[in-house]
């Protein structure tokens, strides 16, 4: 195996999950009498560069299909976080009538129907047709396609280069992770801005946040690995920001390492140190972390078999990526927890991959009153014990498995 980044060969295995079906791979009715397709799930570490990787065996087009069932909009905090996101970049970098911000990886438009509200010229850039349509649905415009070296040179052709660009949580998502960063350094115009946000590799190790390793997941990030990605591929790094967000992140500005003249933030340096004393750029750092993993999920099992043992049912929330990740490391099916709530539309009355537990809707768990409910999304704890006040009045409790097993009497 070659390293996506700098080609080393790479051989230090960080965890392996087994075998598991796409996570966002949701099943229909009818195809519950077909077989599944599943991949091995493995990442390792590139002792060269440091970039945390998947083993491929997938096709991007096989993760990433017209069926592509996450929304983002279905979050209220998300939402929140991305108007926040515009209100400040607006401020921040003066952007106004005649500015452009391009949104790589726009989804159902939960982030530039905000930038559209200001005004501001705006484009997306969404490969999956399913989210595509209904950003095209709030009025936006988008560009049906993965995002690259190539597209990014077609754009500027036709004078759509970005005052800024926007990529959230997309960067783990790429598997040429190279041409897709050069595509932003192709794109800004000579002074402008790009946002990356994603999940930081420092809070998935310390908090053993495992289940957010899945096949659409092809990279697992620090900043001195981005760092050195986009030096690589014409970007410069000049300022971050920690986050809150899917269990902790970061928000790394850049710009055109050829024409930025922004000055480099200290939090830069302060953050890379960090990194390094906790002692990411060693081998030690990526061991232990299988055993932590397989200790979560036996917790996990024991829990929902002396449930089932005792005469008590329990229901998921959340039909999760990182829900279907547990699920199915653990070996779970739907004769320990009987079905996932969730608010999409586009999933519910389908079958989660591989646990094949049915999605249903919040309806139904309210007519069912479990005597537990597991939040898969882990991340969103609070936003969803606030949605679902009932399930304490009936005497039910909430339960997460990571970062670790939570029984909330």
């Amino acid at each position: 195996m070659k390293c996506r980044h700098c080609h080393a060969p790479v051989e230090q295995e960080f965890i392996d999950l087994g075998t598991a079906p796409p996570s966002n791979a949701y099943l229909g009715r009818e195809q519950l009498s077909a077989p599944e397709r599943w991949f091995p799930l493995r990442v390792f570490v590139c002792t060269s560069c440091w970039l945390v990787q998947t083993e491929d065996y997938a096709h991007h087009a096989e993760l990433f299909d017209s069926e592509y069932a996450y929304f983002s909009s279905f979050s209220t905090s998300w939402l929140e976080h991305a108007r926040s996101y515009v209100d400040d970049m607006a401020q921040r970098f003066d952007l106004g009538p005649a500015s452009q911000v391009v949104e790589v990886a726009s989804n159902d438009g939960y982030l530039l129907q905000y930038v559209k509200q200001k005004g501001i010229g705006c484009l997306g850039i969404e490969p999956t047709a399913s989210t595509a349509r209904e950003a095209r649905r709030k009025g936006l415009e988008v560009r049906e396609a993965f995002f690259g070296v190539a597209l990014a040179e077609q754009l500027c052709d036709e004078g759509k280069m970005a005052d800024l660009t926007a990529a959230n949580n997309v960067l783990a998502h790429v598997p040429d992770i190279n041409d897709f960063t050069g595509g932003f350094a192709r794109l800004l115009k000579p002074n402008g801005v790009a946002t990356f946000e994603f999940p930081h590799l420092m809070q998935l190790v310390e908090h053993c946040q495992f289940d957010t390793v899945y096949h659409e997941h092809f990279s697992y990030l620090s900043l001195t690995a981005v760092q050195r990605i986009f030096e690589r591929n014409g970007l410069a790094v000049f300022d971050v920001e920690e986050l809150t967000t899917h269990g902790g992140s970061l928000r790394v500005f850049a710009q055109r390492l050829d024409t930025g003249r922004r000055e480099r933030s200290a939090a830069v340096d302060a953050l890379l140190q960090r990194e390094a004393s906790a002692g990411m750029t060693t081998v030690t750092y990526y061991q232990g972390f299988q055993a932590r993993a397989e200790r979560l999920k036996n917790d996990l099992l024991r829990f929902v078999l002396d449930a089932r043992q005792e005469g008590k049912t329990v229901m998921a929330y959340g039909a999760a990526a990182k829900g279907n990740t547990l699920l199915n490391f653990a070996g779970i099916r739907a004769d320990l927890v009987s079905c996932a709530v969730d608010l999409n539309p586009a999933k519910q009355g389908r079958y989660m991959p591989g646990s094949r537990i049915p999605i249903v809707t919040q309806q139904h768990l309210e007519a069912a009153r479990p005597d537990y409910v597991l939040i898969l999304p882990w991340n969103l704890k609070s936003e969803v014990m606030h949605q679902l006040q009932c399930v304490p009045r009936w005497g039910g409790t909430f339960v997460t498995a990571v970062p670790r097993l939570e029984i909330m009497h």
